[in-house]
């Protein structure tokens, strides 16, 4: 079996070189706000349930502790992705809303999903190449 690998990177590596200083991609900058485990789930349930409240998305999201919901949510606000309005009621409500700007995410998460499907599709055909995975 012949090992290709690093001529196949090596080839890879030559043709996409942007050039790019690492902490002024673009990329990275996006990950920067939206990146980690809770962002892109918040993002998503705050869409599809518009206002969501604090209780609703903590149910949403299995496994996040309190604080570090509010943490998510807060940085969230801070770079201008959801709104918060307090209300003065007892008990207090909270909720949040997508900005425009957020609402803007809804499609590119949309594109990253698609792109994750056809990753995970290429995956079950590199290791049963000869196979399709549907036939197993």
């Amino acid at each position: 079996m012949e090992n290709r690998t690093n001529n196949e990177h090596q080839t890879l590596t030559k043709a996409t070189n942007l050039d790019l200083p690492q902490n002024n991609f673009p990329v990275t900058q996006i990950l920067k706000v939206i990146g980690g485990k809770w962002k892109i789930l918040l993002i998503s349930a705050i869409a599809e349930e518009c206002p969501a409240r604090f209780g609703e998305l903590r149910k949403k999201m299995d496994g996040v502790s309190q604080a570090m919901l509010t943490t998510q949510l807060r940085e969230l606000e801070r770079d201008g992705i959801i709104c918060r309005k307090a209300y003065a009621e007892s008990p207090p409500r909270v909720e949040y809303k997508l900005t425009e700007l957020g609402k803007t995410l809804i499609n590119v998460i949309g594109v990253m999903r698609d792109w994750w499907q056809m990753y995970l599709e290429n995956q079950e055909n590199q290791i049963f190449p000869e196979v399709g995975f549907a036939d197993l």
